[in-house]
């Protein structure tokens, strides 16, 4: 089969589809690899780094984007939308759910349109394709929330940690999965006051093992929800409900009792956020002050580390990518954790929870 990497568009994303090293096993088994020229740089890949793996460069993004099967990392822009045909396959992140506009397109155009995050293990609901760079950005939520807590960069002067004498900064974290797992875990090694809300009680006795007495963990309801936000010098949204837009669990209002220079980094922007004053932003402009408080909605967070990310996000596409490239649409029928990560085929909105927020465009 012939696969496509294009570079990616999307505002200072260096991340790359895939690896030299990845695209190195899918040669040895009979594929050919088209790489958009620079594609892989931001990442630490040069050209010659692809083609010593037997990868073709190609000058232009139609010469990576015409092809049987496109990898590549974020949803397309509108830019990239007159790449897309009928019969090619797309495998990516997508956020539908989000974005009603490449929704239509894709469905108008005929790509067979396979979405990294609503890949999901049968009888686990484990997402293994959004586990790395859920990862990394519960992660990078705490590190860039320290940093715009500063006053220089707009936020109240807190130190997380701390000092003898002084009382630590206060992490509350909305949602207790794997992005706010790997958020508390950093705020909890700086020595932040750490607070974790979630609605799932067995998750909550699971974080008991895993943090004891270091984290205060909540169960999820509007006047917890309420009581912490409003003391929290960092809110960290964490909130995943695969496929759908994210609920709104912080108002406007409440937002207004929150400390002026309190900073809000909602990870679930790319599913519309649930903090009701964030939208997205980019790495180039991260944050904008609203109601007095910082908020940081960057929708591609791991894409400040890209070396990372990329090889991790590598680790788990790969096998998938595989598949697809021996048996086309056919692996579908054949491995029902990625027939999940359907969204679009034959003109067709075909994931359920994206039929849930757009009704009308279901056939």
């Amino acid at each position: 089969m012939e696969i496509g990497i294009p570079k990616e568009t999307k505002d200072q994303e260096f991340r790359v589809g895939l690896s030299p090293s990845s695209v190195r096993v899918l040669k040895e088994n009979g594929h050919n690899i088209f790489v958009e020229q620079g594609a892989g740089v931001g990442a630490g890949f040069t050209d010659e780094d692809y083609q010593n793996v037997g990868a073709a460069i190609v000058s232009t993004p139609d010469a990576a984007w015409n092809r049987e099967l496109v990898i590549k990392v974020k949803e397309p822009l509108s830019s990239e939308y007159k790449f897309l045909q009928k019969e090619q396959i797309l495998f990516t992140y997508l956020h539908l759910a989000a974005d009603r506009k490449l929704t239509e397109h894709l469905i108008d155009c005929g790509v067979t349109a396979i979405a990294y995050e609503t890949v999901e293990q049968s009888g686990s609901n484990k997402l293994p394709l959004l586990t790395p760079m859920s990862v990394i950005a519960g992660r990078l939520a705490v590190q860039f929330g320290a940093r715009f807590l500063e006053r220089q960069q707009g936020g109240r002067g807190v130190l997380l940690g701390g000092v003898p004498g002084v009382k630590p900064g206060k992490v509350v974290i909305l949602g207790g999965g794997v992005v706010g797992t790997e958020a508390a875990k950093i705020a909890v090694g700086m020595g932040a006051a750490v607070q974790m809300i979630d609605v799932n009680v067995e998750r909550l006795s699971y974080l008991e093992t895993l943090f004891g007495s270091r984290v205060e963990l909540l169960y999820s309801n509007s006047a917890h929800i309420e009581s912490a936000v409003k003391d929290a010098d960092l809110l960290i949204g964490a909130v995943l409900v695969p496929g759908r837009r994210a609920p709104i669990l912080v108002p406007r209002g409440l937002v207004q009792q929150m400390r002026p220079g309190s900073v809000i980094v909602d990870v679930a922007v790319d599913q519309g956020g649930c903090v009701e004053t964030v939208h997205a932003t980019s790495h180039t402009n991260p944050v904008y002050v609203e109601e007095g408080v910082v908020h940081y909605g960057v929708a591609n967070m791991p894409g400040a580390v890209p070396w990372t990310s990329t090889q991790a996000l590598n680790n788990s596409t790969l096998p998938y990518v595989l598949q697809i490239a021996n048996l086309g649409v056919e692996a579908l029928a054949k491995n029902s954790a990625l027939a999940k990560g359907l969204n679009v085929q034959n003109h067709r909105l075909v994931h359920p929870a994206v039929q849930e927020v757009f009704p009308d465009l279901v056939q």
